[in-house]
């Protein structure tokens, strides 16, 4: 029966992951119409009145126990989405990716100099191992220095801080209402940066140059469908990673979450035509490696 559940635990991590690195690749076609803030306001309302919905019918707890940490945990985590949204519109979604799981390094820096954890020697060469992968699929020196290539990985600093908060200050709350707010902090992210590009007079470059800059519109047809899907498929995928948790050790089930990089790298190919090269792949395996030995080493293993 363990065996049984922890396979089970790990398929539905993989299903969320083959999911989630399917449907971000259409960011890039989304940006064509739309701008990020407009984006992540009606994704928020589609997937808050989709989680509304579902507590009406009695299958979803969301009233949380301590509103104010669930509300902080889903302001960092919703920052870490925004970058990574927004720079899905400019670089390989490979390379976002591996910014934003830079998350287990900086979760081990961080513990270590505020909360007064004690970081080994393992765990520090694994950071070192990890940030060396970072910096192979980015190559921010690619032509010369290119800071904006490693804007992915300050995602990687706010997904590693929200996750922090869940662990320190949200123990006991359910999954659910966790999802629901994380939902509502990029809904006010997203109407804020609406009404901020709207009354702001500036020049909005066509296409997906203009994703950041660009105030409401009227969305395509297109790009309202791929955002529909983007707001379903999102909840779907999270029900999928909580049950997984559900089902497996957290120490076995987190590793699986990095398969999101060869699945998002995979899906780029085979839709878009986006080449893999043998630098990405060797940095890919180096990022992965580094989050298998600082989760295990994190919980003792």
């Amino acid at each position: 029966m363990t065996s049984n559940r922890t396979i089970a635990a790990a398929g539905a991590i993989c299903m969320a992951m083959f999911l989630l690195g399917f449907m971000d690749n259409f960011v890039t076609v989304i940006a064509r119409d739309l701008g990020l803030w407009q984006f992540h306001l009606m994704r928020a309302v589609l997937a808050v009145a989709i989680l509304l919905a579902l507590a009406r019918m009695g299958r979803a707890q969301l009233t949380p126990r301590r509103r104010w940490a669930v509300m902080l945990r889903g302001g960092f985590a919703g920052v870490a989405m925004l970058i990574y949204f927004g720079c899905l519109a400019f670089l390989p979604i490979g390379q976002v990716a591996a910014g934003l799981f830079t998350a287990p390094i900086w979760v081990m820096l961080i513990s270590a100099l505020f909360l007064g954890q004690p970081v080994g020697a393992t765990r520090i060469a694994a950071g070192v191992i990890g940030f060396i992968g970072v910096l192979i699929v980015l190559d921010p020196f690619e032509n010369g220095l290119n800071l904006f290539a490693l804007v992915p990985v300050s995602a990687g600093v706010f997904y590693a801080i929200g996750g922090i908060a869940t662990r320190q200050w949200c123990d006991g709350e359910s999954a659910l209402s966790m999802l629901l707010y994380f939902f509502m902090s990029l809904g006010v992210f997203g109407l804020i940066g609406v009404v901020i590009m709207t009354v702001w007079p500036h020049a909005v470059p066509p296409g997906e140059a203009g994703f950041i800059l660009r105030a409401a519109v009227w969305p395509t047809p297109l790009a309202l469908a791929l955002t529909v899907m983007q707001a379903v498929g999102s909840i779907v995928a999270m029900g999928l990673v909580f049950k997984g948790y559900q089902w497996g050790d957290a120490s076995q089930v987190a590793i699986y979450e990095y398969v999101l990089l060869p699945f998002a790298a995979g899906w780029s190919y085979v839709l878009f035509g986006e080449p893999i090269s043998a630098q990405m792949l060797l940095g890919m395996a180096m990022i992965v490696i580094s989050g298998v030995i600082i989760s295990l080493r994190s919980r003792g293993v």
